[in-house]
């Protein structure tokens, strides 16, 4: 057995996105008649269709990263202990990841229960965020130019680092009942 939190399968999130969802679909039905509705429920099927697959896929290399890598290793390289190695080391690693969010996140989750502490998956996510190299060869260079991106990428360089760092110091001063409701 995992010795990670229980999670509710259904909770506060879910319930926002599905009130949400259902008081928009609503209102579009009420509005633009049965026709849009149908039009919109068929668009938003086909987008759920080819997103599926990619949830799966970062959920999966979630996992396998938990049983590649010994849970000590990331617990020592990212970990609470880590110190700035562990943040740059996350930053390293969300500059260079070559993913989308549903690859990013999981990945970032199965660190957390695997050992990494806020700090790094934080300056992970941040880093991915700001500073993907691939996000920035594919789009950013071609719109805005190598010189803008490079300009753009020293400016926030920083900022992946700073966040971990505070990341660190809010998880560090949380109560273990604090903590285990933000784990939920």
């Amino acid at each position: 057995m995992s010795d990670a939190p229980q999670r509710r399968r259904i909770d506060w999130s879910f319930w926002s996105v599905a009130i949400l969802s259902g008081g928009a679909a609503g209102l579009v039905l009420h509005r633009e008649g049965w026709a849009v509705f149908l039009e919109v429920l068929a668009e938003d099927s086909l987008l759920f269709v080819e997103i599926v697959p990619k949830v799966l896929a970062g959920t999966l290399i979630g996992a396998l990263v938990r049983l590649l890598v010994p849970k000590e290793t990331i617990a020592a390289s990212l970990g609470a202990g880590s110190s700035w190695r562990g943040l740059l080391l996350a930053t390293a690693a969300g500059i260079l990841i070559p993913a989308g969010p549903f690859t990013v996140f999981p990945l970032a989750a199965a660190l957390l229960v695997a050992g990494a502490d806020a700090g790094a998956a934080a300056a992970f996510i941040s880093a991915w965020l700001l500073l993907g190299i691939n996000r920035a060869l594919v789009w950013e260079i071609p719109f805005f130019g190598a010189h803008f991106v490079g300009l753009r990428m020293l400016a926030s360089a920083w900022a992946p680092l700073a966040i971990g760092y505070a990341a660190r110091l809010l998880a560090a001063r949380m109560t273990p009942a604090q903590k285990a409701e933000a784990a939920e």
